[in-house]
């Protein structure tokens, strides 16, 4: 160790000096820390003012602080970070409270009641109030009538309102002619009134100062003290009168303002809201039309002065939903919104298959049909086949009770002498929808129902107590039978025809030919999954096809022949088909139907093909029916069909009838029909070969 070092272990420094005396002077009873230097490095050397280089450490000026100095200085930075801390924490609470109380439903629902009662509706007010003394004194009314006639291409209309405008604008002229000439005559009326009451007065005072019950002018000053009055009770009262004057046209204009449809979306409440979205206004209709990006349209109506409200009728009640017509401007195709019905119907707040558009007889027309929110999807409850045991069927007089139509009113189906053919897509309830009408038909025990059922899996099996005959099954054998089935029909049919007395009966079949066990008795044919049928590959000894849709074909011409001629004697073919086509339902059978009906389908020709193109260019969509939703909805169109007026389809909400409720109706019609009939032919499936020498391993 340097000697040096031991010398310096002894030295102290004036800076340890003064701190020493420091601490005396303050009375502590610590002792100075001892230094040790270090031995010095080159940069820790620093020469002095005689040149020699000094080593050592340098010393810094400082204040050693004490514990309990640190404590307080670590105390207070705490606390310093703690309040920072605090007030951060405030500060976000405050913030968030105050979004949360500003955007509180409480809170916005407050607002919006205050700004529409005291800014919306009495604004609203007075522009209504505006409009009404506008259409009162002057001609904006005609003119406005006048322009949507025109843009309407009603020329007649529009003749009749122009002859009112005239005879209004001459009205107003007289009568404001009789204003220049009234002032002088309104001078000559005042001071005439006036002389005729000073008289009268002065009258009046000679006879009471005559009596003795005052003066000559005791009248007059009455009159005149009681003007003053009226004067001072004006001015006294003034103010009150103005407050409760302007408080009561306030009240007006807010009443006017509140039955007002054009208040901002801001300012409603939430269950107004609420209330747009089921009920339909004309404001709404209106809105939708013209948001429907047909120009001309859209043109037209911000054309019209009423805001196109002359194009719509009377929104009326009909059933779960409401309905109205539209006459279309001059310029706009029916076919153009028709073909917008997603978006017509999106803009009035519904669903695609929620409205229904219809073509009217009248031109230009199309007439809308839309449900209430959801109603659609609300089941319909059950038959009356199911709750009413007493029902009975007459085929001559009776009417089918088979669903409810958008309306929710009653469909009856008369199926007298009807063919009928129903399709659709697979699992959409064809079946159960066909099955209705025929457990309502076989209540009438003069019917005789021969059923094919190319399925086979017991969808008609309940019927086996009053079927004719009933086949099961989706084999080529079956299909053979059900084709056998039509060809026993046609040489029914023929029987009857040659049997006929026409001489006897000019009108046709009569009634009392047609009793259970008459030779005229009403005979239905039913062939569900008649497709089965058209497309059976199996041809006869004669090489004839039993399938296909040529003059060979036995089902086919079976099926037309009963399709021509058999409604005169009571016979009538019934069939069921799944995804139309040209080679599974040929043209000439589909178009031989006299109730056609069709369920979700996939697309327009198939609809096309189902209900025909009369009824879908007059509205009927069975392809906008939603697949697996609309389960047992239909479209129908045809003879026996009770349509609307001018209508060439309706939609029908069906009743669905499950096997058990089946059954017991089929109970029903065993005891009126006087118990079950004989074991119906049935025809099983014929059991396949199986050729060995084909698996033969080679």
């Amino acid at each position: 160790m340097n000697p040096t070092d031991h010398t310096n272990n002894n030295q102290t420094t004036p800076e340890t000096t003064r701190q020493s005396g420091t601490e005396s002077t303050a009375g502590s009873a610590a002792e100075l820390a001892t230094i040790h230097p270090l031995r010095a490095r080159p940069d820790q050397q620093r020469s002095t003012a005689a040149g020699a280089v000094e080593s050592g450490p340098e010393v810094i000026e400082g204040e050693i602080v004490t514990d309990e100095q640190w404590r307080l200085y670590t105390s207070q930075k705490a606390q310093m970070e703690w309040r920072l801390a605090e007030y951060k924490r405030q500060a976000l609470w405050l913030s968030t409270h105050a979004v949360t109380a500003v955007t509180h439903e409480t809170t916005v629902s407050t607002l919006k009641f205050v700004g529409r009662n005291v800014l919306v509706y009495p604004t609203l007010g007075a522009v209504t109030a505006v409009k009404r003394w506008r259409d009162t004194h002057g001609s904006s009314r005609y003119e406005r009538m006048m322009r949507a006639a025109e843009l309407a291409g009603d020329h007649e209309k529009l003749a009749e309102w122009e002859a009112r405008d005239v005879t209004e604008k001459q009205r107003r002229h007289d009568r404001a002619m009789d204003w220049i000439q009234s002032p002088v005559q309104l001078a000559k009326a005042v001071a005439l009134s006036t002389l005729s009451v000073a008289v009268l007065l002065l009258v009046l005072g000679i006879i009471l100062a005559i009596a003795g019950h005052g003066g000559v002018l005791d009248p007059i000053i009455g009159v005149i003290d009681a003007i003053g009055f009226c004067i001072w009770f004006v001015i006294t009262y003034g103010v009150f009168l103005t407050v409760a004057g302007t408080a009561g046209a306030l009240t007006y204009l807010w009443n006017l303002g509140r039955h007002s449809q054009s208040v901002p979306q801001l300012f409603r409440p939430a269950s107004a809201r609420l209330v747009d979205d089921v009920i339909i206004t004309p404001s709404i209709v209106v809105t939708a039309l013209r948001d429907l990006r047909i120009s001309e349209l859209r043109r037209k109506i911000e054309q019209m002065e009423d805001g196109g409200a002359a194009m719509l009728s009377p929104i009326r009640l009909a059933g779960c939903g409401v309905e109205f017509d539209v006459h279309l401007p001059s310029g706009v195709d029916t076919e153009e919104v028709k073909r917008k019905r997603r978006k017509l119907a999106e803009n009035m707040g519904r669903h695609e298959h929620e409205v229904f558009i219809t073509t009217p007889p009248s031109p230009r027309t199309i007439r809308v049909w839309a449900a209430d929110s959801g109603a659609l999807d609300q089941p319909i409850g059950p038959s009356p086949l199911v709750t009413d045991p007493t029902i009975t069927a007459d085929l001559y007089t009776g009417r089918a009770p088979w669903g409810v139509d958008l309306r929710g009113d009653a469909v009856l189906m008369a199926l007298l002498q009807c063919h009928l053919l129903m399709t659709g897509l697979s699992k959409q309830g064809k079946t159960a929808s066909l099955r209705a009408l025929a457990l309502w038909l076989v209540l009438d025990p003069s019917v005789g129902l021969h059923i094919a059922d190319l399925k086979g899996i017991g969808d008609w099996r309940m019927f086996k107590p009053v079927a004719e005959t009933l086949i099961e099954g989706p084999s080529d054998s079956h299909c053979i039978a059900a084709t056998e089935l039509l060809e026993w029909g046609v040489e029914e049919m023929e029987r009857r025809l040659l049997a006929f007395d026409g001489d006897k009966y000019r009108n046709g079949v009569p009634r009392e030919l047609t009793k259970p066990g008459g030779p005229f008795a009403p005979i239905v044919i039913l062939v569900d999954e008649a497709q089965n049928a058209f497309m059976n590959p199996q041809v006869d000894d004669q090489k004839n096809p039993y399938g296909g849709q040529t003059n060979k074909s036995r089902y086919f011409m079976a099926a037309r022949k009963i399709q021509n001629q058999g409604r005169a004697v009571n016979v009538v073919l019934w069939q069921g088909t799944q995804d139309p086509t040209d080679q599974n339902l040929p043209k000439l059978v589909r178009e031989g139907a006299h109730i056609r009906a069709a369920l979700a389908l996939g697309t327009e020709s198939q609809s096309r093909m189902a209900v025909g193109d009369k009824a879908v260019d007059g509205g009927a969509a069975p392809h906008e029916l939603r697949s697996g939703l609309d389960k047992g909805t239909l479209v129908v169109a045809g003879e026996g069909v009770p349509l609307p007026a001018g209508q060439s389809s309706m939609t029908v909400r069906t009743h669905f009838i499950d096997g058990d409720d089946a059954a017991t109706v089929i109970e029903r019609a065993v005891a009126i029909r006087g118990g079950a009939k004989a074991e119906p032919a049935q025809v099983e499936a014929a059991p396949q070969v199986r050729d060995l020498l084909e698996t033969w391993p080679r």
